[in-house]
């Protein structure tokens, strides 16, 4: 993404539909250099991506160059770390000695404040008593700047009507043009208007250079698009900044062209800053490592629609090579997930089956017949319990969503009375996508948009999900029967069919890549910070 000189963290704008730039600082009891591997987008074979300095005759070693490697929470990403002895000039490692490295993937190096694992020469066989220890920092600014602007006496433009005055913000660029990076919204018919409080990332609005020239354009809106120009002005973020706290700056919004003809000229209005504040944004990296904790838990569909799991056209049929379409939906997310849950125990249900010993349709039942502790160990133990229960039950109905989400949304409930960005739910829903109890359903998907929370359904099979598709809200704001609207999207629903034939961790990078966003639209709407603040790295 963006790149640096060694040690100093590159600069990226926040945004969650661009990979993360992270560095990542290595310490190693074994001298010489690191050298990072990642496996291949191509294939499955691990590819030098970047080194450390070389560190001569040091047992002990701290490297200061950052090892840089884009993040992206839907991905498992696996990494390689090698610890080389490196006694000539030669780019190749081959003619030099391996000393040890470790495996891992980089969720489970940003979900650890300090990583730190014994190196081995091969799998299982360790490198005499030499330790690796990584941490990972983000590459990044995310100070946003918060403006508040109003407008008095602007020109008239219109000829039977006033003016539909807006903003343009131009920063300069090293060459010296005008980019644009910022329009508001336009005001109808008004000559004193007040704009919306708006926010622009710092280095997109400045380069991160208080100092750097900001022009700003007033213009009146035509439909046509032949924009009629106000006036305009020169300032920086410098000057901005002064306004605030009662304090208010103002600019005389001058026409250049008006300015030269009449000498009794005096501006087209005055721009007055009502505010202007710098405050940091914090991401979702902010967030996993300065401790919360994301807890996974999965729900699935025993329901009569899915057909006897003995017979080969059920859903829940498991085939000779052991899988089916729920058992691939459970790892591909689940593989992804597990990296961020310090204990690997993952609470799994299903529902709309009969359940032994009563025999009573259960809508919430515990995959390893345990209801006081529902826990599987890692994902293979929801692996497991799956297969285990599959000829203990009987499929039946209907198929019933909203008990296991307000199943989750209690223990999210008690989480966020803590008022600490601490914990975070993400409750996966495997079914065939006949719902039963859509509207109260939809009352507990709004319940939970209140909620640290965020729901994935998978719907496996050929049946018609509208309804999986209503709940996702993509076309409008989702609302409950009585028309309260969902506090923020957190559904994502994704068909498993467009999947079939394609990598199975394209399946994990559709569901999980709106998670980063739900996460940190919850807290920054609680106004929570991460439990441990990030350090600045980048002063004003």
């Amino acid at each position: 993404m963006g790149s640096g000189a060694p040690g100093c963290p590159a600069q990226l704008v926040p945004g969650f539909e661009r990979p993360r730039g992270l560095g990542l600082p290595v310490k190693s009891c074994l001298g010489g250099i690191v050298v990072l591997f990642i496996v291949s987008s191509f294939a499955p074979v691990f590819v030098q991506l970047d080194r450390t300095e070389r560190i001569k005759n040091c047992q002990n070693p701290e490297f200061s160059k950052k090892l840089v490697v884009d993040y992206y929470f839907e991905k498992v990403q696996k990494l390689k770390f090698g610890v080389y002895d490196i006694d000539n000039k030669s780019f190749d490692l081959n003619d030099d000695d391996y000393l040890g490295g470790i495996e891992c993937t980089l969720g489970q190096v940003v979900s650890s404040s300090v990583f730190t694992r014994p190196l081995e020469l091969k799998q299982g066989k360790p490198a005499g008593k030499g330790t690796i220890t990584i941490s990972a920092e983000e590459i990044k600014d995310t100070r946003v700047v918060y403006l508040e602007i109003e407008a008095r006496n602007l020109d008239k433009k219109d000829f039977l009507g006033k003016s539909d005055p807006f903003l343009e913000f131009y920063k300069q660029s090293d060459t010296g043009t005008w980019q644009l990076m910022y329009r508001s919204e336009v005001i109808k018919n008004n000559l004193n208007p007040c704009w919306r409080k708006f926010s622009v990332p710092l280095q997109t609005f400045c380069g991160g250079d208080f100092n750097k020239p900001i022009k700003v354009q007033c213009a009146d809106h035509d439909n046509d698009g032949s924009h009629d120009l106000i006036g305009t002005f020169e300032t920086n973020l410098t000057q901005l900044q002064k306004a605030g706290d009662g304090s208010q700056v103002e600019f005389e919004c001058i026409h250049p062209e008006k300015k030269q003809k009449k000498k009794s000229y005096k501006n087209s209005g005055i721009i007055r800053i009502k505010s202007c504040k710098i405050e940091t944004e914090y991401s979702f990296l902010d967030y996993v490592m300065g401790g919360c904790q994301i807890n996974f838990t999965v729900g699935v569909d025993f329901t009569a629609s899915n057909r006897e799991p003995k017979s080969p056209d059920s859903l829940h049929y498991i085939s000779p090579d052991g899988i089916n379409e729920y058992l691939i939906a459970i790892w591909s997310v689940g593989s992804v997930v597990q990296d961020y849950d310090t204990d690997k125990l993952f609470p799994a249900f299903g529902f709309g089956a009969q359940v032994p010993p009563s025999w009573q349709v259960s809508h919430e039942f515990a995959l390893n017949f345990n209801p006081s502790n529902p826990y599987c160990q890692g994902i293979q133990g929801v692996v497991d319990a799956y297969r285990q229960i599959l000829p203990q039950i009987r499929l039946y109905g209907p198929t019933n969503f909203s008990p296991i989400i307000n199943h989750v949304a209690r223990f999210a409930a008690h989480s966020a009375q803590q008022r600490t960005a601490s914990q975070y739910f993400i409750l996966l829903i495997i079914t065939d996508g006949e719902i039963t109890d859509l509207d109260q359903t939809r009352q507990a998907i709004v319940d939970a948009s209140k909620l640290p929370m965020s729901i994935i359904i998978v719907g496996v099979g050929e049946a018609d999900f509208k309804a999986m598709e209503f709940l996702d809200g993509d076309n409008g704001v989702l609302k409950s029967p009585t028309g309260e609207p969902a506090a923020r999207d957190i559904v994502q629903f994704v068909p498993f069919r467009q999947f079939k034939s394609a990598p199975r961790e394209a399946l994990s990078q559709m569901v999980l890549a709106e998670v980063p966003k739900q996460l940190v639209s919850y807290y920054k709407w609680q106004g929570w910070p991460p439990v441990k603040l990030p350090e600045m790295k980048i002063a004003a």
